[in-house]
């Protein structure tokens, strides 16, 4: 099962949603890595073996993180006005719709009604 590494854009209750819905999931905040840099927090992720989870597009870079050098990074791009618990119910759904696999080392694009999924080769 994935375990996952919430990024301090995302409120810190989308790790407690995923505690309660039995998923492994960690805050950044919680790990001391509040205000950490990008590769410090994707360097965490990967030596902890976890799923970033972020509103950071710089994390979507396939130049500086390229696909397959992590266990899977998934970024949120929903309309800043979208409510706390709507953000966090539309991220929770599309972690349930994939697969571990298809997550692993894969970059995830959640947006609003669709899920965009870039895989390495």
């Amino acid at each position: 099962m994935a375990r996952f590494l919430v990024d301090e854009d995302l409120p810190r209750s989308l790790a407690r949603l995923l505690r309660t819905e039995s998923l492994d999931a960690e805050d950044v905040r919680d790990v001391g890595l509040r205000g950490k840099t990008d590769s410090e927090v994707l360097q965490y992720a990967v030596s902890h073996d976890r799923v970033v989870i972020t509103a950071d597009l710089d994390f979507a870079n396939l130049l500086a993180v390229p696909l397959g050098s992590h266990h899977g990074i998934l970024v949120a791009r929903l309309p800043n006005e979208v409510p706390v618990a709507r953000l966090n119910a539309v991220i929770l759904d599309a972690i349930k719709a994939l697969s571990d696999d298809e997550v692993r080392g894969s970059l995830v694009i959640v947006e609003p009604g669709r899920i965009r999924l870039r895989r390495p080769h």
